[in-house]
């Protein structure tokens, strides 16, 4: 491409290789050529992270660059093992699914989605262009594979590929699986192994691999031949894809959604215990790996004062990952920056007078544990400290408060306890807000309901733009009882504008409580109110939420914070409001678009945002608000339908509509 060129040009050309889907998979290789400038390298580094919000690789002009050539060696590899190992397609999928921190659709099911004749021409393309890569063998289609390809059994896109979707008995849909020896559809069979059953109570993935590998069934059997051909491969591509073995890790995470790349995983198994596995194979290791353990490096990945170390096969030695400075990586500083820490939270000094309270409960729900923690973390902040962030580098910022807890409560009719619990949410919600520091929230992922409340009462909210955000109360058979019932009548009221039709207004924010609307995006969480323009932003890059949120607490703070004062100028429509909704509640429930229980949650929600049944419109005081959306709130836990509701949620995940 660049030749013919002339010298500007190809001083300013280069190749650039998005994932798909780019909204979801963060890889941007950047490939330059033979005489890219430092310059363009630079600016495009910076604005694929900075604007783009991607992980920005650069990777040399060879076949299928990083990512693919990595991910289609792991898929090709395990066309091959899974006639030698006997393993079926459910069985693969089961084994390099959520279990080693990859997406849900793990191997077979993935390449349905992105369809087989993509994979096949990548595989193709490597398998011609690649001849003295050692694995060269790998890349040639097994004849299942070209007997799909003759087929058109191509995935999703034909309809049929390792996995087909059939109207079954009663119109039903169903899923059968490819039979490779025989290559006929049949019913789907439940995979289990022995091995996994052992990492069922390990929650962080990177723990999981020493335990898999040790395995005694097919499964310890498939991961060691995996993670031996892997760790082989990645080692022998350097120096020719890439000179650094981060990147490798860093595309094959931003690229194919691993939660850990190969490097990292052979960290964890131990560097000798990989080595020992690949010889058990037959493979003899790259020669830098000796040197490496010979240099007195015996990881790939360090931490040194906070910050991301890798070892560097030029200079022999560990090596600062660049351009980290403007990230915050909470895995690195949570010991050596701990100032308190209980079974909920850790709070850490981020540095320059501000702190960070870090949810560590299970899919960071909010409990009893994490209220305390977050009290906590605002007595530390206001006594020694200038600000607080309220962030987490988890999958999802909080998926709302713990109704595990609200459901023993409420069956054990245990009511003054549950009033004591929802009034100490509540509490702490107004603490964030009328504290003497500022607070700052930084959802990402999963911001459900008491997640959502939180970060309605911080004094600004730095949301990742990938945050899903809403108040879901309804699904469980509850009204927002941490405040969120209160807080969108408050902006609701700070809307009203002169000559407004006021009930308009109020009903948007009604609908969003009742319609359990989630934003799909921080951009729309805007157009729901829930995040609010001129004082709310968002970050595009996820890896620089935290050190942002950090700034803007510095921000705040330099400008003289001042405590706010709490506010009795809420106004409330009263009668005129409540006649509204409960006729609105009535006409969709004689229509069918709601259950009589729905019906019931939608009219105690009305209640407490037209401030009751006040016989004109009145300013009331956020406390006033609160009591009645406490009130509302346990009344609905009386409810034997709404306990059916947060069980069946408890057990399934998925709300029930009775």
């Amino acid at each position: 491409m660049n030749e013919g060129r002339s010298e500007d040009f190809q001083k300013h050309f280069c190749g650039t290789h998005f994932f798909n889907p780019p909204r979801y998979l963060k890889l941007f290789e950047i490939i330059p050529g033979p005489k890219t400038s430092q310059e363009v390298l630079d600016f495009l580094n910076v604005y694929g992270e900075q604007y783009l919000g991607k992980t920005s690789v650069v990777a040399k002009d060879t076949p299928a660059f990083i990512g693919n050539r990595i991910g289609i060696f792991g898929i090709m590899s395990l066309f091959h093992q899974v006639n030698e190992l006997g393993l079926t397609i459910e069985e693969v999928d089961k084994l390099t699914g959520p279990v080693i921190g990859r997406p849900k659709s793990a191997t077979f099911r993935t390449v349905d989605v992105v369809g087989l004749d993509t994979l096949v021409h990548v595989a193709n393309g490597i398998y011609e262009n690649c001849p003295n890569d050692e694995a060269h063998g790998l890349f040639k289609l097994p004849d299942f594979i070209q007997t799909m390809m003759d087929n058109k059994w191509l995935g999703s896109k034909t309809g049929q590929g390792f996995y087909k979707k059939i109207t079954g008995d009663g119109g039903k849909s169903e899923i059968l699986s490819l039979d490779l020896n025989t290559l006929e559809y049949r019913k789907n069979k439940k995979a289990s192994f022995a091995t996994l059953e052992l990492t069922k109570t390990v929650d962080k993935v990177i723990d999981r691999f020493p335990i898999l590998v040790s395995g005694k069934d097919k499964a310890g059997d498939f991961y060691r031949k995996n993670f031996a051909a892997m760790f082989a491969y990645v080692a022998n591509r350097i120096p020719e894809i890439t000179d650094s073995l981060y990147k490798i890790d860093d595309a094959m995470k931003a690229g194919f959604g691993w939660e850990h790349g190969p490097f990292q995983i052979w960290d964890a198994i131990g560097v000798e215990k990989g080595i020992a596995l690949m010889k058990a194979e037959g493979i003899e290791p790259a020669t830098w790996i000796q040197d490496m353990l010979a240099s007195g490096s015996n990881t790939f990945y360090s931490v040194q004062n906070g910050a991301s170390y890798y070892y560097d096969i030029a200079s022999k030695q560990q090596t600062k990952i660049p351009g980290q400075d403007a990230f915050i990586i909470l895995d690195n500083i949570r010991k050596s920056n701990e100032v308190f820490k209980n079974s909920g939270v850790v709070v850490e000094d981020l540095g320059d007078g501000i702190l960070n309270c870090e949810f560590q409960s299970k899919m960071n729900t909010i409990g009893g544990d994490v209220l305390a923690g977050l009290n906590k973390a605002i007595d530390l902040a206001e006594k020694d400290f200038d600000g607080l962030v309220i962030g987490n580098q988890a999958a999802n910022f909080s998926v709302g408060a713990n109704i595990g807890m609200i459901f023993m409560m409420a069956v054990e009719q245990e009511y003054d306890e549950l009033n004591m619990a929802i009034k100490y949410f509540q509490d702490t919600m107004m603490r964030m807000r009328y504290s003497s520091i500022p607070t700052i929230s930084a959802p990402h992922g999963m911001t459900l309901g008491g997640g959502c409340e939180l970060s309605m009462h911080a004094d600004k909210v730095v949301a990742a733009a990938e945050t899903y955000i809403g108040l879901v109360e309804f699904g469980v058979g509850v009204i927002p009882g941490g405040g969120g019932s209160k807080e969108m009548t408050l902006r609701a009221s700070d809307t009203y504008h002169k000559n407004d039709v006021e009930l308009n207004v109020l009903q948007e924010y009604f609908l969003t409580i009742g319609m359990a609307k989630v934003a799909t995006s921080a951009y729309e969480a805007f157009d729901m109110g829930v995040l609010q323009k001129g004082k709310d932003i968002v970050v595009v890059n996820k890896d620089r939420q935290i050190a942002t949120a950090k700034s803007y607490a510095r921000l705040l703070a330099d400008q003289g914070y001042t405590k706010p004062i709490q506010r009795t100028d809420v106004k409330v429509l009263g009668k005129q409001a409540l006649g509204m909704f409960l006729v609105g509640t009535d006409s969709m429930e004689a229509g069918k678009y709601i259950s009589e229980h729905d019906k019931k949650i939608a009219n105690k929600l009305a209640y407490v945002m037209a401030g009751g049944d006040l016989s004109e419109p009145t300013f009331v005081s956020e406390q006033y608000l609160l009591d009645l959306e406490r009130e509302a709130f346990l009344s609905l836990c009386t409810e034997r339908k709404t306990l059916e509701r947060i069980q069946h949620m408890l057990k399934t995940g998925k709300p029930l509509r009775n």
